[in-house]
């Protein structure tokens, strides 16, 4: 790596040149890291605007799950029946899941190598369990905060090796050339060091390299209501902007979770049976509201056990007083009726209760078979819950939460992003040297194995530096050359700077336009969607977007990070939000983790408002796969998708020599 000063019309530029650098620092940027030095790339760096951010290292759940091949016991699996597994999930490439699960093992036993604790018996034996669409025991757990743990891990693993890491840097292009073989390429990337913003080129800073690996993330920023650490925005919007393709983007996840700490309410929140509480705005008018829809209490009771197990909203689990039923009627308390829910665990449910102690008889058979065989049928919730799960009152006190005297603010919130950016089997983009890894590759399709997007983060990343070290090691381009392509881009994000700095105003409103966004896309492209309400959101957004620098105020310099942030998440709105009508037009029906307003379909009960009429998706694309492209025309934002056919898992010839001799030869990894 080495660094020198530019200058470009009337300001000066640091320029840092290097054959790869990641972007961001969570599981999938940190083993990209690590992965490139073991292979032998030591010209590489890591940029990333806080080392501590991102959702890798500040979420988890009730027990967050790794998905791998099965490394225990006598059940029969192998390579093939996991690629099955997440292949049937529907909307996903059968070589990609293959990649998924041929690599499984080796990433793991990598993580425990490094040290994360996961649990093995006394002979070693990776023991596991069965997971949400998995049809084996392929799940394992470091515990609540299994991310967290292989994130500080391979943080510890990066900077033993002294790898450099650009602490600070908010990216705001990634720069392209055209490619030979008449497409794009990245060289590099332009960023803001949020240390030296009160220079006269405002932080900005430049990237001269040969590869950029992506790892930033979901596009978090997108939402109101949302799972994901505030810390985490994501910057999907400026890859669109350069020219990277979508895939899947209708696909993400949505379920219950708390808002004023962010954390998953799946597991054993669920599976003790709190009460839900709904109040008006400012705290009163206090009522359980649950009992008004379900026709018995036993219903209820097992539809808020079963949250524990189901946890993303399921379409499919809303008939007949199913799970995501409670999705429903929380986002009808809250976004419609503007109240607020709460979770109670501090009392039992009234309905299904006599004096305050819950009928467990009223239980269905595999609800009363769980709390007994943990010996939990006792007490209130909170009481069950410290009995089965200590750490996740600890988790909430912890974070200012006591549970046993307070009530836990709830919402559907977005979780996961299935889809994201096209890459192919070595996690490329249609944008050569440019490699997607973690959510922000667009690597599953409509269902997904829980914990699959963790092992997904090690696989991704892990080939994409394979395909580094074999095939595009070469020097970056000299820093003459590579200014003299970038010029133009480079004066693009000076001018979008400084039309930001020009509006300066005594009270900036970067945060009230973001928080406008935001609720946008809560509203019309979260788990319950509509074709008008798409089309009006998009029409917002386009509009948005162009007015973005007049309508932005800046009262500082420390501003402008926030202003380019904002430009971003509008970016990625107006993509999926094209994404999802194209998906509606096309006549896709509710699946997945959302439901889509359908005049002809059904209600899920008599009596909720219409927009709750819906159809189940009768599976017509679910061997297709959406692809979606940014284009700008005059000014004017548009979108073009493309409809490709779900590639099949590949049968391979595997004769033991004849891999060997193409192994040999250096001809696998291309």
């Amino acid at each position: 790596m080495n660094k020198v000063t530019v200058r470009i019309n009337d300001l000066d530029f640091d320029v840092y040149s290097m054959n790869t650098i990641v972007v961001g620092t969570g599981c999938a940027g940190f083993n990209a890291a690590d992965s490139l030095y073991n292979l032998g790339q030591r010209d590489i760096a890591i940029l990333t605007e806080g080392i501590n951010m991102g959702t890798s290292r500040n979420t988890g759940s009730d027990k967050q799950t790794y998905y791998k091949l099965t490394l225990a016991g006598d059940s029969p699996d192998s390579v093939v029946e996991m690629a099955k597994t997440l292949y049937s999930a529907g909307c996903m490439h059968g070589d990609i899941a293959l990649v998924e699960a041929a690599l499984s093992a080796r990433c793991f036993y990598k993580l425990v190598d490094i040290g994360v604790p996961f649990p093995h018996n006394r002979y070693g034996e990776y023991i596991g369990y069965k997971t949400d669409h998995d049809p084996r025991q392929r799940a394992t757990s470091a515990g609540p905060l299994t991310s967290k743990f292989m994130t500080e891990k391979l943080e510890a693993q990066v900077k033993s090796k002294g790898i450099k890491i650009f602490d600070g840097f908010v990216v705001i292009g990634i720069l392209t050339a055209p490619d030979a073989g008449g497409g794009k390429k990245t060289v590099g990337l332009v960023a803001i060091d949020t240390s030296a913003m009160n220079k006269p080129n405002m932080g900005i800073t430049l990237f001269n390299c040969t590869n950029v690996v992506y790892a930033t993330g979901g596009p978090a920023g997108m939402y109101a209501t949302s799972v994901y650490p505030e810390s985490q925005i994501g910057a999907t919007g400026i890859a669109f902007e350069a020219g990277a393709k979508g895939v899947n983007l209708t696909e993400s996840q949505y379920g219950i979770a708390s808002i004023k700490f962010r954390w998953n309410l799946s597991g054993t929140y669920q599976q003790v049976i709190p009460r839900y509480v709904s109040t008006d705005a400012n705290g009163g008018d206090e009522r359980e509201f649950l009992n008004e829809y379900f026709e018995s209490p036993g219903k209820m009771m097992d539809a808020i056990f079963l949250k524990g197990y189901q946890w993303p909203f399921d379409p499919r689990k809303i008939h007949n007083w199913g799970s995501s039923l409670i999705d429903i009627l929380v986002y009808y308390e809250t976004q419609i009726k503007g109240r607020r829910v709460f979770l109670d665990f501090m009392h039992n449910p009234e309905y299904g209760s006599v004096n305050g102690e819950l009928d467990f008889s009223l239980l269905g058979e595999e609800a009363y078979t769980y709390l007994k065989n943990s010996n939990a049928l006792f007490g209130r919730p909170i009481d069950r819950l410290a009995h089965m799960n200590q750490p996740a009152i600890d988790l909430y006190k912890n974070n200012g939460i006591d549970l046993h005297r307070e009530y836990l603010e709830i919402a559907v919130c977005a979780q996961h992003n299935n889809g994201g950016l096209v890459g192919n089997i070595w996690y490329e983009s249609n944008i050569k040297h440019l490699f997607p890894v973690g959510e922000v590759n667009g690597t599953f399709g409509v269902y997904r194995p829980g914990g699959s997007a963790l092992n997904s983060t090690q696989v991704g990343s892990l080939r994409a530096a394979q395909f580094i070290a074999a095939n595009y090691r070469e020097e970056p381009m000299p820093t003459e050359e590579f200014v003299g392509l970038v010029r133009d881009q480079v004066e693009d994000r000076v001018s979008l700077a400084r039309g930001f700095m020009n509006n300066k105003a005594q009270k900036s409103n970067v945060i009230e336009l973001r928080s406008r966004a935001q609720k946008r896309m809560s509203t019309v492209g979260a788990h319950i969607r509509s074709l008008s309400g798409v089309e009006q959101g998009i029409e917002e957004c386009r509009q948005d977007l162009e007015k973005l620098v007049d309508n932005t105020k800046i009262s500082s310099i420390y501003d402008l990070p926030h202003a380019f942030r904002n430009r971003d998440i509008l970016l990625c709105q107006f993509v999926y939000l094209n994404a999802i009508r194209e998906y509606i037009i096309k006549g896709g029906g509710s699946r997945g983790s959302y439901l889509i307003q359908d005049e002809k379909g059904k209600l899920p009960l008599e009596g909720l408002p219409e927009s709750f009429r819906f159809s189940l998706d009768d599976g017509k694309l679910l061997d297709k796969v959406c692809e979606i492209e940014l284009v700008r025309q005059g000014g004017t934002y548009g979108c073009v998708a493309e409809w490709k056919p779900v590639r099949p898992i590949p049968e391979e010839d595997n004769w033991f020599e004849n891999v060997w001799n193409e192994y040999m030869k250096g001809n696998v990894i291309k």
